[in-house]
């Protein structure tokens, strides 16, 4: 059993991921010189496109994945070079302090289970006038392909490795955010959660992509022999749903700022 990403493949397949980034990073303006915190960088597809406009500025490329940040490395610091810098930390920790003038995330807080002390602490990391420029899942987020595996995951022989898990995910509404923001001392506060379905369009593509992405938890929960057993058993339900092999995801978009001094 492993906790570990298997980073070469969701830079593979994550291409949903990848593309809502994209849309979130078009959002965020910049003037090319600021000091970026990229939250969960993952394997650096989308600090890549971050770094591209900040040819003045500097990214802290932070993820608490050996492998994901060995992967971003790689592909990154050839072209990159002094203007990214890379640190394995675990959110909610942030080994920064009033530094950056920017943190961006996407596809990360929800992985964290404290969002009080992960919002907290990235107010730290911000400078006066900081803004925070995220989104993660949130709200019914995977509610549908959770319960697909929930069956399995009450089914012999899996059960007895599910006893009592809760999972790692936070998927918060945006109202509870907008408080948790607020009481970690920003303003100008805007949250709100919205429809992200994404099909995949073969078996094959969606076993790949919930292997790496979806049921990566899961399956760190069981001996490697059961995890093709796992993942045939929700494959098959998820062929059997209408439409099939449909990932019903809702992402929560956040910004907000620091006051200034």
């Amino acid at each position: 059993m492993s906790s570990e990403w298997d980073a070469r493949s969701y830079h593979a397949v994550a291409a949903p991921q990848t593309s809502w980034g994209q849309a979130v990073l078009s959002r965020l303006t910049l003037d090319g010189g600021e000091r970026v915190i990229d939250a969960g960088c993952g394997s650096g597809r989308l600090t890549a496109a971050l770094l591209d406009r900040l040819p003045r500025g500097h990214v802290l490329a932070l993820d608490r994945s050996r492998n994901m940040l060995e992967v971003a490395r790689t592909n990154l610091r050839p072209v990159y070079g002094p203007h990214v810098t890379f640190v394995q930390a675990a959110l909610p920790a942030v080994p920064v302090a009033g530094w950056a003038d920017v943190v961006f995330s996407t596809a990360t807080f929800h992985w964290v289970a404290d969002h009080p002390a992960l919002f907290a602490n990235l107010a730290a990391a911000l400078a006066p006038g900081g803004r925070l420029h995220a989104q993660c899942g949130g709200g019914p987020n995977l509610a549908e392909a959770h319960a697909l595996a929930e069956q399995v995951m009450a089914r012999p022989p899996f059960a007895p490795y599910f006893a009592g898990w809760p999972g790692p995910w936070e998927f918060a509404s945006a109202e509870v955010t907008a408080a948790r923001l607020a009481a970690a001392g920003f303003v100008d506060i805007a949250t709100e959660v919205v429809p992200a379905p994404t099909t995949l369009a073969t078996e094959a593509d969606y076993r790949a992509f919930v292997t790496t992405v979806i049921y990566h938890p899961h399956l760190a929960q069981l001996p490697d022999a059961l995890h093709a057993r796992f993942l045939d058993e929700v494959t098959a339900l998820a062929a059997a749903a209408d439409p099939p092999f449909t990932l019903d995801y809702w992402r929560l978009n956040m910004t907000a700022r620091t006051l200034s001094a």
